[in-house]
């Protein structure tokens, strides 16, 4: 504990010494149960550290791409530091609107001298890229639906069965997620499923699939759509990030149980804008040291049930920080949580997302 206090004070004296930015600083993420895990993970004790700082919380995430090209085509850069899915980053890496980060250098070492290279290992899919957590979007469902006479879901596939699970189903208002699980349920193998998917007959297959529940779809955008959704009854089933889900059964006490079966396993993290002047540069990566060290990716994980990018981090995650609960059967990567799950395949959605979106958006009109 000892050596611990010294670190951190070390730190705190070294950001107070050295804060190179006196201004806002625009932080972009997701909102909701994640953007608060962040806040009090990351923004409070970086700007206690650091009072001339104030960080402004932006919850445009999900169109984080097209407004990325739309301020670098304007020569406006407003935004920061943007928090993205490694599919995303891949995106803006390749299209030159974000900066290449040197781990080694630009990051803080674990505690123990490892290098963050090494810390996150094979999770820096990008050179752009800089992982906070391992999450995934899966399903949750109300326990208490009397049409159900007792029974509850426990395959993907219950999603696509309205006759034994009526209701409406919330899903997400893009193809991601939702070809790849249409898929697995119109009988096409996990190994398979991206390969199909490259040909113009597997989407129309997936849209097919998907077409036999659209009518009883609820369509989100923000992650914090469907726990609401299911709190207000408004659907019986829904998609979403497994963080958000734990929200609403653990702290909201809502009736609703998780679905872990097909989850998809995903990256969140972070990526800075290029084009930044060169003090609002200084100061982002300054704080992005702050924000990916070991102990504040741990953090993170007293607030919501998301595993941290960082090996050093995990054996640090302990119990929530206001429920007293032990997180870590919580985790998509707990034993119990991962009997089946679907790995996305980062670099294949950067290549195909753009083709893929204008075919769901026009599927959605139909």
């Amino acid at each position: 504990m000892k050596l611990k206090s010294t670190i951190l004070a070390g730190t705190a004296v070294a950001l107070l010494g050295s804060s190179a930015f006196a201004a806002d600083m625009t932080i972009v993420s997701w909102g909701g149960a994640y953007s608060a895990s962040q806040n009090n993970a990351y923004h409070k004790p970086y700007m206690e550290l650091n009072p001339d700082v104030n960080i402004i919380n932006d919850e445009s995430s999900a169109e984080a791409v097209a407004k990325l090209r739309a301020m670098n085509e304007a020569g406006n850069i407003t935004w920061d530091l943007v928090d993205v899915v490694a599919s995303d980053a891949i995106r803006l890496c390749d299209e030159g609107l974000a900066l290449e980060i040197n781990p080694d250098t630009d990051l803080a070492a674990a505690p123990d001298g490892t290098p963050a290279s090494e810390d996150f290992g094979d999770l820096l899919v990008s050179e752009c890229f800089i992982p906070q957590i391992v999450y995934s979007t899966t399903f949750g469902y109300r326990s208490d639906v009397a049409e159900w006479n007792g029974k509850e879901p426990d395959d993907i596939c219950d999603v696509f069965d309205l006759e034994t699970f009526p209701g409406k189903r919330s899903l997400e208002k893009r193809p991601i997620n939702n070809v790849e699980w249409a898929l697995l349920c119109d009988g096409v193998a996990k190994e398979d499923v991206y390969d199909v998917l490259e040909t113009e007959e597997g989407l129309d297959r997936a849209l097919a699939k998907l077409d036999t529940i659209k009518d009883q779809v609820v369509w989100w955008s923000a992650g914090a759509e469907t726990p609401q959704l299911l709190a207000d009854k408004e659907v019986v089933i829904g998609s979403t990030y497994n963080g958000r889900l734990f929200a609403l059964i653990e702290e909201q006490k809502q009736p609703v149980k998780m679905l872990w079966d097909a989850q998809v396993f995903d990256l969140d993290g972070w990526i800075v804008p290029a084009g930044l002047p060169d003090d609002r540069k200084a100061a982002v990566m300054e704080y992005l040291k702050f924000a990916t060290d070991t102990q504040r990716l741990a953090d993170q994980a007293k607030y919501i049930s998301y595993g941290p990018a960082r090996a050093s981090s995990a054996p640090l995650v302990g119990k929530h920080a206001d429920l007293g609960i032990d997180m870590a059967p919580h985790m998509p990567t707990d034993p119990n949580n991962a009997k089946n799950t679907f790995l996305y395949n980062y670099e294949w959605w950067a290549d195909y997302r753009d083709d893929l979106d204008a075919k769901f958006q026009a599927w959605l009109a139909k």
